[in-house]
């Protein structure tokens, strides 16, 4: 894979990236996810497992990782690996996110698996957190699922120490969650602080069944924003995991499809997000080696008017997207 730049940020990232949601705890809310690890949650088991998965990612030749606070020990998984394969900071990119605090104690079931504070003082803490686990590594900084109604984005005092951790050489950008992504990132854009744009960067949930911010994506992208494109397979539901009878026409489109191009329904999913001229990189949620090197098959799927029609037969509503989506159950 060949780097390309995220955007006007001055980083580098290659097509796919790495995503380590699933591999920095014991829940989350991929399906099978509790057979992904082998319903194994010793902290040192984990730690082996990711990095096996990591050794894939970087020999398939995936140089950015995404991490985040809340996805348990994620940032400390990375940050063992980065340093024990004597990876130099230039030969990859690292971005994590604060405003999520990990809440469920390594435990897969929990009446919380993370609060949500987008608040100055969580920003300081976190960020201090995240550097001590990932410096030198770490050039973006993130909002975790910025909102309109968490009114971050107005946050002054947030805004002010953002901009500081900005002037100290950092890229801040934003991830999205919700039916109101697109309009979220219009308000995102225009965010200044001395004069100059905030933000340069958008982690935002683009899928075949929730492609609605594909024209607001198209305009950030034309102003030099980068674009990281999360949860491409729509936390399992665009794989041969999904066994919900409802969806079962439309995966039996999607295995149609995948046969006739000799190849894996993840990766037609995954191969249609890498179609999109404004996606600076497509995360791989993998959480196996397997998984992963199935994903990466996207990037030699021939992408046609024909297979693009997909989009049209298989995408919902956002507010029916995000409804199912809430309702997935973290294991």
């Amino acid at each position: 894979m060949e780097k390309r730049p995220l955007g006007k940020t001055g980083l580098f990232v290659t097509p796919l990236g790495l995503g380590l949601a699933a591999l920095g705890r014991p829940g989350y809310i991929n399906l099978g996810h509790a057979e992904d690890l082998g319903a194994n949650y010793d902290v040192e088991y984990m730690q082996r497992h990711a990095h096996e998965v990591l050794d894939a990612a970087w020999e398939a030749g995936i140089r950015y990782f995404d991490a985040a606070r809340s996805y348990g020990r994620a940032e400390a998984f990375l940050g063992s690996w980065l340093t024990s394969r004597n990876i130099a900071p230039e030969e990859v990119t690292i971005g994590s996110k604060w405003g999520y605090t990990y809440t469920a104690g390594w435990q897969v079931k929990a009446e919380k698996h993370e609060v949500k504070d987008h608040s100055l003082s969580v920003l300081q803490r976190q960020y201090q957190e995240s550097q001590e686990l990932l410096k030198p590594y770490l050039s973006l900084y993130q909002i975790h699922s910025a909102t309109l109604d968490s009114g971050v984005l107005e946050n002054r005092e947030v805004l002010e120490e953002l901009a500081r951790y900005r002037e100290q050489g950092l890229v801040i950008g934003l991830s999205l969650s919700g039916p109101a992504q697109g309009q979220t990132l219009e308000k995102a854009m225009e965010v200044r602080m001395d004069g100059v744009p905030l933000f340069g960067c958008v982690q935002v949930t683009w899928n075949l069944l929730e492609p609605s911010t594909g024209p607001v994506l198209e305009q950030a992208s034309r102003e030099g924003w980068g674009i990281i494109v999360k949860e491409a397979l729509a936390n399992g539901r665009l794989t041969e995991k999904n066994t919900d009878p409802e969806f079962a026409p439309r995966l039996a489109v999607l295995k149609n499809t995948a046969s006739e191009l000799n190849t894996t329904v993840d990766a037609l999913a995954l191969a249609a997000v890498l179609a999109q001229p404004w996606a600076s990189v497509v995360l791989s949620g993998a959480a196996t080696r397997e998984q992963l090197l199935s994903n990466c098959q996207a990037l030699r799927i021939p992408w046609s008017a024909e297979t693009a029609s997909l989009i049209d037969a298989l995408a919902e509503t956002p507010q029916e997207y995000w409804s199912k989506r809430s309702a997935l159950e973290w294991n």
